[in-house]
């Protein structure tokens, strides 16, 4: 992105962030607050990514916005229990949920039970229905650069719609490198007229250099014309306020959070 002004890459980045409270102590008053948040003076943010306990305030919060409801299951451990997950992920739509965000098996993936990763985002993919799936690979924790290409293509076959880089919770989150490797996977699909396969980094994204970093790999493999919200979002809670400040020509003050 070229000559582009902090201004001008807030204001493409904007409608792409998925606004994020996953902490542990969050309250239904922090889930009214995102809400209120999501909906910007410069527009909405594409959804909000919440505990499955909040969706129902939540969808009910912001019906009619155009903003999205998503969340979490398997989050963040990426554990084993296949049938635990997949009625975590019945519940969160019956209550409201737009979006699954799914944390892959990554420990059996990377010891070789490949197979078992594999069923289980196929089950929840099933349960989904005609909901939105985006698949965590944790590639903080996977690290082979291999292995996030395996991963990835892995996580596609079984049915993602979106492969996300992180859940924020390890010590290696979102990397510039893994995105390189992420979009060129969804590059290989398309190039064999594959499905239209998004990207989520997520984790550790809190400033507007950062965003115009990761939109910049993205235009590079993909076109400039490929970023939407439609396959392309942030992970993150502080960058809104980021490129707020930037829409406004405020100094941005000092993000924290997922």
């Amino acid at each position: 992105m070229p000559d582009m002004t902090p201004a001008e890459v807030a204001q493409r980045a904007l409608p792409l962030v998925d606004l994020t409270n996953l902490d542990e102590t969050c309250t239904t008053a922090d889930i009214d607050a995102l809400c209120a948040r999501a909906a910007t003076p410069h527009g909405p943010v594409a959804a909000v990514c919440i505990w499955p306990r909040f969706v129902t305030q939540a969808a009910s919060l912001l019906a009619g916005s155009g903003v999205r409801v998503a969340t979490v299951v398997n989050f963040p451990q990426g554990g084993d229990d296949t049938l635990a997950v997949v009625a975590d992920t019945r519940q969160a739509i019956a209550d409201g949920a737009d979006e699954i965000d799914l944390v892959m098996p990554y420990r059996a993936f990377v010891s070789g039970r490949r197979g078992f990763a594999e069923t289980q985002i196929a089950r929840v993919r099933e349960a989904c229905g005609d909901r939105l799936l985006k698949v965590i690979l944790e590639t903080g924790e996977i690290g082979d650069p291999l292995l996030i290409h395996a991963a990835s293509l892995l996580a596609i076959s079984a049915g993602a719609d979106f492969i996300k880089t992180s859940t924020g919770k390890v010590k290696v989150n979102a990397t510039l490198e893994a995105a390189e490797i992420m979009l060129t996977v969804i590059e290989e699909i398309r190039r064999e007229a594959g499905p239209e396969i998004g990207f989520k980094p997520a984790g550790g994204i809190r400033t507007v250099e950062d965003a115009a970093a990761y939109l910049a790999i993205a235009d590079r493999i993909l076109g400039a014309n490929w970023v939407a919200a439609s396959h392309f979002r942030f992970g993150a809670s502080g960058l809104l306020d980021a490129l707020l400040a930037a829409l406004d020509g405020r100094a941005p003050t000092t993000a924290k959070g997922y």
